[in-house]
């Protein structure tokens, strides 16, 4: 086992060409306090900090991929030595808001499960935030 939290978060990161620190800080702040958890009247009203909860950061790489033809394509994902940095800097981020982070091994085939409590998953793409 190399990663494991209770509730919180499982994010998925994709870096890509092109992608800077700037938006690896940007992304941190945005999901640290995106309202997704519901509050006592059953609102999401909450984010994961409100709620105590923790993140599980998995690099994914696979998101990035070109479904033009019928195979996809990666070419448009980071070179990895910058996708591993920027990896590291969302997680290093996170935690700065106090949250408790768990990682996943850089690049490496991840057996991760999920056990999802609600229906919310939200894709983010620092191009549109």
């Amino acid at each position: 086992m190399v990663g494991e939290i209770g509730a919180g978060l499982l994010i998925l990161v994709c870096a890509m060409q092109g992608d800077t620190e700037a938006e690896a800080e940007r992304l941190a702040a945005k999901i640290a306090k995106l309202r997704i958890f519901k509050d006592a009247a059953g609102k999401m009203n909450l984010s994961v900090t409100d709620v105590g909860g923790a993140a599980l950061v998995v690099s994914q790489f696979t998101l990035g991929a070109d479904l033009r033809g019928n195979r996809p394509g990666f070419s448009y994902a980071a070179a990895p030595d910058l996708a591993r940095g920027l990896y590291e800097k969302i997680s290093e981020r996170l935690a700065s808001h106090g949250m408790a982070v768990q990682n996943g091994v850089f690049g490496a085939d991840m057996d991760v499960a999920l056990h999802n409590d609600g229906p919310v998953t939200i894709w983010m793409d620092t191009a549109e935030m």
